[in-house]
Order: C-alpha cells, then sequence, then structure tokens
C-alpha cells in the first residue's frame, strides 16, 4: 500500500495541458503539490507550459526514463485494460483508475478483465470509479476538482477512507472550513481489487495518522467481512465508521452508486460490535468522533463536569449527556466550597457550574481547576458574549487540560471574530463543537474506545499505547514518515 499513499514518482495517463478535463486537473494539482516526480503520459502532446513549467509528454508508461511507483489513469474505460497492461510491462505496482464506466453501469465483464490483466502484473488497482488519493503530508492528490471548488485540509491526525468519491470530497471541503487536519483520505470507488481492509493494515503503522474514520456502503466480495473483522481487530488505533445505506431504498442506491452490496444493516450492526470500532450516524458525527479519539487518551467516563457562561446552555449540555448515558453528579461540599470563593457571589456551583454573565476569562479555569478532581471528563460552554469574558478564556482552559490530561470538550457557538478567534486557539488541541449533542456524542466515541481499551486488560492496554502512544496531538504539517 506504501506505493499509493508515499510513492517517489506518479504517472498520469490521459493527463492534458487543459485545466478542464479530468487528466488536466490531476496533472495541475500534483505540478502543484507532490513532493515526488510527476509524469504526464498523453501521446497526442509533446511538450506543454501548464502553470509556469514546461512538462514533457510521453506516448505510453513503458516510454517514462523510470518505472512510476503509481500509475494514475483518467482514459476512457474501453481503455483502461490495456494501459493496466502497460503499466505492468513497465513495472508498476499500484494504479489508480479514476475513469468510471465498469461495474457502477452493468459492465462487470469489463471491470473483470481490468483486475484480469493487472493480476497477471502482480498489480494493485484502487478503483475503478473514485477520485483516488490525498496526502496531505507529501501533496499527493489524484481529486480532479480545482481546490476553488473543493477546499483541501490541513494535515493532520485523521484518515478518511470513503467508498464514495463525492462524499470524500465534500467532507474534505467541510474539513478545511472547520480547521479539522485530515493527513490522508482514500476513495475506493467500486472496490474492485483494493479495500478498506488493505488500507486499514498499512495505516495502522503510520506515524502521522491517529484515528482512521470510514464511511462505508456495503461490502461486495465473498469474504470481504471476514477480512475487515480481522484488520479492524488487529488495529492498534481507533476505527470510527458510518455506515450508510440502512434500509431497503437506500441499499438499492448504493448497490447503484458504488457496485457495492449494502445488505442487511443489522449483520453490519453486530459485524462493528464484534470489531470493536466505533459506530456513529452521520458524517459530521464521524469526524467529531474521529477528532476526539486523535486528541484524547483513551480513559473510562463516566462522571462528567458542565461548566457554561450560560445557565441555558448548561442544562442543554447535561440533556445531551444523559441521553447519551453519562451521569453529572453533583460535585462534594469541598469543592462547592472552593469555587464559592474563587467564582462571582452569584455563580452556581453545584455541577453544571453556571459562572453566569458576571464572570471573567479566568473563572473557567478555576471551575475546571476545582471539579476536575472528581470527574472524569468535562465538557465547556465557552460563550464569550458577556463583557467579562474573552478569547482568553481558551488559554485557562487550555491550561486546565495540560494540567489534568481529561478530556475537556468545548460548546462554541457565534460568529463574532471574539468568538472565532477563541475557537482557533482551542482547535487542534481540543474537540470544539457547536452543540450540546455533537459534544456529548463525541465524548461518547472516547468512552466507548476508552472501555474497549481499559476491559481488554493489561496486556491489550500496553499494546495500544505502544501503537499509538498517548501524546496524539496534531501531526506535524510535513515529513510524513512512511512505513516500508
Amino acid at each position: 500500500m506504501r506505493e499509493f499513499l508515499f510513492p517517489r514518482s506518479v504517472a498520469v495517463v490521459g493527463a492534458s495541458p487543459k485545466a478542464d478535463t479530468i487528466g488536466g486537473q490531476i496533472l495541475i494539482q500534483l505540478l502543484k503539490g507532490f513532493q515526488g516526480r510527476t509524469y504526464a503520459v498523453n501521446p497526442k502532446y509533446r511538450s506543454e507550459k501548464i502553470g509556469g513549467q514546461v512538462v514533457q509528454f510521453y506516448g505510453k508508461v513503458t516510454h517514462l526514463p523510470e518505472t512510476p511507483e503509481l500509475v494514475v489513469v483518467a482514459t476512457p474505460a474501453n481503455t483502461v485494460p490495456q494501459v493496466v497492461e502497460e503499466a505492468g510491462q513497465a513495472g508498476a505496482r499500484a494504479v489508480v483508475v479514476v475513469s468510471g464506466g465498469f461495474a457502477e453501469v452493468g459492465r462487470r465483464d469489463l471491470e473483470e478483465e481490468l483486475i484480469s490483466v493487472a493480476r497477471k502484473y502482480g498489480v494493485r488497482v484502487l478503483g475503478p470509479n473514485c477520485v483516488g488519493v490525498y496526502n496531505a503530508f507529501n501533496g499527493l492528490d489524484t481529486m480532479f476538482l480545482p481546490a476553488e471548488k473543493a477546499a483541501r485540509p490541513p494535515p493532520g491526525p485523521v484518515a478518511f477512507l470513503s467508498q464514495s468519491g463525492a462524499v470524500m470530497t465534500a467532507v474534505l471541503d467541510w474539513a478545511a472550513e472547520e480547521g479539522v487536519g485530515v493527513g490522508i483520505a482514500v476513495n475506493f470507488g467500486n472496490r474492485a481489487d483494493v479495500t478498506e481492509s488493505d488500507f486499514l493494515q498499512y495505516l495502522d503503522e503510520v506515524e502521522e495518522v491517529k484515528t482512521v474514520a470510514l464511511y462505508l456502503e456495503g461490502f461486495r466480495w465473498r469474504g470481504d467481512a471476514a477480512r475487515f473483522l480481522a484488520s479492524a481487530r488487529r488495529m492498534k488505533k481507533p476505527v470510527v465508521v458510518y455506515k450508510a445505506g440502512r434500509g431497503a431504498d437506500s441499499t438499492r442506491a448504493a448497490a447503484s452508486h458504488t457496485a457495492a452490496m449494502a445488505g442487511s444493516y443489522e449483520m453490519y450492526k453486530a459485524l462493528f460490535r464484534q470489531a470493536g470500532v466505533v459506530e456513529v450516524d452521520d458524517l459530521v458525527e464521524l469526524f467529531d468522533a474521529a477528532k476526539a479519539l486523535a486528541m484524547y487518551k483513551p480513559v473510562k467516563v463516566e462522571k462528567v463536569l458542565v461548566i457554561s457562561s450560560s445557565g441555558g446552555m448548561g442544562v442543554q449540555i447535561v440533556d445531551a449527556l444523559n441521553a447519551a448515558g453519562f451521569s453529572v453528579p453533583e460535585l462534594p461540599r469541598e469543592a462547592q466550597e472552593e469555587l464559592r470563593r474563587l467564582l462571582s457571589p452569584i455563580a452556581a456551583v453545584s455541577n453544571p457550574v453556571d459562572l453566569t454573565g458576571g464572570g471573567v476569562d479566568e473563572h473557567f479555569g478555576a471551575a475546571l481547576e476545582v471539579g476536575l478532581k472528581y470527574v472524569d471528563a468535562a465538557v465547556v460552554a465557552a460563550l464569550i458574549h458577556p463583557p467579562g469574558y474573552s478569547a482568553k478564556s481558551a488559554d485557562y482552559i487550555l491550561a486546565a487540560y495540560e494540567k489534568w490530561g481529561k478530556p475537556i470538550l468545548v460548546v462554541s457557538f457565534g460568529g463574532s471574530p471574539q468568538v472565532k478567534t477563541l475557537e482557533k486557539k482551542l482547535r487542534g488541541r481540543l474537540v470544539v463543537v457547536n452543540t450540546p449533542s455533537r459534544a456529548a456524542k463525541a465524548l461518547s466515541a472516547v468512552a466507548f474506545y476508552g472501555s474497549k481499551i481499559y476491559n481488554g486488560g493489561d496486556k491489550r492496554r500496553q499494546k495500544h499505547e505502544a501503537g499509538q502512544g498517548v501524546d496524539s496531538g496534531v501531526s506535524p504539517a510535513s515529513g510524513g514518515v512512511a512505513p516500508q
């Protein structure tokens, strides 16, 4: 799998100097950001000026001056088997087929021919009918959508695996806007050869990846479920799954979309339980859970502290936490007495702790310093609209997190410059969401995975900590390490 994510050279077959073509967009993206060598393959051209540089074109993959580690195919479907044959003859081991027109439109015969040719040469195929791969660590980007239409997120600890190319593209665009670090993303399309299970095994050894988020419509081949179960069980890192295609009508839609067989949702639900993966109900939950699992240590969570500068928001958070199965216990008398000395005279100190509109920035830190002694985690509604609060509240929240190391999730609501500054300070260190329900569900993922690790005994916990480590903050912006 290394060649799909960390190749040293990439050849684009069907490359074009025209930005309004699929091959042209892929070539532009690679020339702009890929840290390795990029080759353009199309017999229609000799050399063209693209993005301020002169690019030489080659007639075939076999004409290249070296064997490309990754070949990206963007040619009409009926030409793809021949292109893969030439890639195999050249010695390439990995091919991404972005071309559509295979099993998803009834051409299983053409897809079978493609895979037969690939197996003859020992070539692995991602796709067909996919947008391929995105690796923020080395600039590898085979998505054929211009950045002005689909933004790319910054490097980060989340890897995203998706059976849908459009979903992957939209999610990455959303993640870029939200400031969510997604280091690696892979779209499988028809899954004719390479599947999620292959990449789960590989990503478990990629240092920068701390958690894997998976959008799944359905398995296709006999043995897919067993392979997924085996791969997920071996993972030292948390896996979060959103399974679409749960009802009869959506099952039919999934089958026509990526040639997947969605099957019985109850079967998938049981499979996820056996695999020990975290299952969520939509794409936003998928990334909230993935962020939380990437940022926080695996811990058991039962009792939660709630702190808010708004009594109404505090009540909503308690409701959401109770609905998720968490307890929001009253703080002991000594804690309440200490909080009365530290907070404003009108603050409520039992839990939830209501700082009220008369508080100041330091009160967030004081309430966390005292309350975290008695609970497993905290949810803070950092509504900084009253005059005593500012974006500096983030500094006090982060200081408490540094001291205690327990999960702190922040609910922030608003669009003013001060609110955005607060969120910018917190993101990358803590999970920041805009509703109590999102906070409770993200914390549920941490609790589920923490229970899985700690209920597995000392050996399982040691294996996890040796593999993932406990300092799982945002990954470095560059210098990706690829396991061999």
